[in-house]
């Protein structure tokens, strides 16, 4: 393997210590190699990068590690040119497993250019993409109050889910507040606390709340329904600081909401997963195959076998596949068409993926070029003209016989 870099160095990154590895020399002769092990808090860090910086290290890899490589990259970023490398794909080879071999055999890699750097966002987009999963994240966690609320009402009795579709609708939380607070309720109160059409099912509510409350019960649901105040209240806030990041970026928030199924939560989630930079993908296949939303290849002996995809980035293919069931149902649309054409064939999971991974290819030239989306309708594939065989198999298929003769024979 030829050598690129005179001087490098690769790390072995582990939750307490950091392996690190340095080689050095001509590019044409074997490079000397000085090998240290430091400590993983920050003052270790520091020191780290004091001695990295004394060898006159020019790069920097380090495996993607769980997350313990964060610390070790935001003490390291501005100082050098760090490559964040796949462990599966920078690995050691079988029956040399140590730390140090490991770090020397990142830093050889290194040194010859072979390790592919893995996409990692700036500061400020890192710090939307923390916000914006978890936002993705509290109103699952408000279901979850929810289902609790709901297995308690049937621990004690009480039916109000049969006569009520939403209990955390206005009229089901009213009924739900009296209920805690231990209030009699008759005709008259709950007549009082409901609206719209649930007033017609007053009799049937007062037997459904007629049930065994007891003072766990009561206990536990105010817990419950405080706990989903206060998650409206993190979503709120949440949702304040996303807005906040995302005013440097309004231009591409509003070049993604042109594309069909893409709203305001959808283009600030693809954004914080991707970036602004589509310099940082080499083409729209290849972001298409970081985000794991296109099939595998796996060919030997000319048999093709399982097409299975990577985990990828799963944030971001969650949000593409909402993407694309919304974009399945807009009218006259490029996508709509396109989902329609693949579900017949492939059903609506696959369908789905594939609209996605069509969306992503579309934010990819978006973003590079700086232009909205534009529609090219429903029939935007060319008509082709049917053939003479089509109708024959048309015909054939309806149970007639049907025979072809030539104008000039007849």
């Amino acid at each position: 393997m030829d050598a690129i870099l005179e001087r490098c160095a690769g790390l072995d990154v582990h939750q307490e210590t950091v392996v690190a590895c340095v080689l050095s020399g001509p590019l044409d002769r074997k490079p000397s190699k000085e090998i240290r092990t430091f400590g993983t808090t920050t003052k270790e860090l520091l020191n780290l990068l004091d001695w990295l910086t004394e060898s006159a290290c020019t790069h920097v890899a380090m495996e993607s590690t769980g997350v313990y490589w964060k610390a070790i990259w935001n003490i390291l970023e501005g100082h050098f040119t760090l490559l964040l490398g796949n462990p599966r794909k920078i690995r050691n080879l079988p029956g040399r497993k140590t730390d140090v071999k490991d770090a020397a055999w990142i830093a050889s890699l290194l040194r010859c250019g072979l390790v592919e750097p893995s996409f990692v966002p700036p500061v400020d987009i890192r710090d939307l993409r923390d916000l914006t999963r978890y936002r993705r994240k509290l109103p699952g966690h408000m279901t979850s109050e929810k289902n609790r609320i709901h297995k308690i009402l049937q621990d004690a009795n009480i039916k109000l889910t049969t006569f009520i579709s939403d209990i955390f609708g206005v009229s089901g939380i009213t009924l739900l507040e009296a209920l805690v607070n231990g209030e009699v309720l008759d005709s008259q109160s709950v007549m009082g606390m409901v609206h719209h059409s649930v007033r017609k099912k007053v009799p049937s509510l007062i037997e459904a709340l007629n049930g065994r409350v007891r003072a766990h019960h009561r206990f536990m649901i105010r817990r419950h329904l405080e706990h989903i105040e206060q998650l409206k209240e993190h979503i709120e806030t949440v949702q304040v600081e996303i807005d906040r990041l995302l005013q440097p970026y309004r231009e591409e928030v509003e070049l993604l909401k042109t594309i069909p199924g893409i709203q305001e939560d959808a283009a600030a989630s693809i954004l914080s997963e991707i970036g602004t930079n589509m310099s940082e993908f080499q083409t729209e296949k290849h972001i298409a195959s970081w985000a794991s939303v296109c099939p595998g290849n796996n060919e030997s002996a000319g048999k093709k076998r399982s097409s299975k995809k990577n985990k990828g980035n799963k944030n971001l293919k969650a949000v593409l596949c909402q993407v694309a069931w919304a974009a399945s149902m807009s009218k006259n649309t490029r996508l709509a068409a396109f989902h329609a054409r693949v579900v017949k064939r492939r059903g609506p999971k696959k369908a789905a993926m594939a609209t996605a991974h069509l969306i992503l290819k579309i934010c990819y030239f978006v973003l590079k070029d700086k232009k909205p989306y534009e529609e090219l309708g429903w029939d935007y594939l060319p008509q082709k003209e049917k053939g003479l065989d089509y109708w024959k198999r048309k015909i054939e298929s309806m149970g007639y016989f049907i025979q072809i003769q030539d104008n000039q024979s007849a």
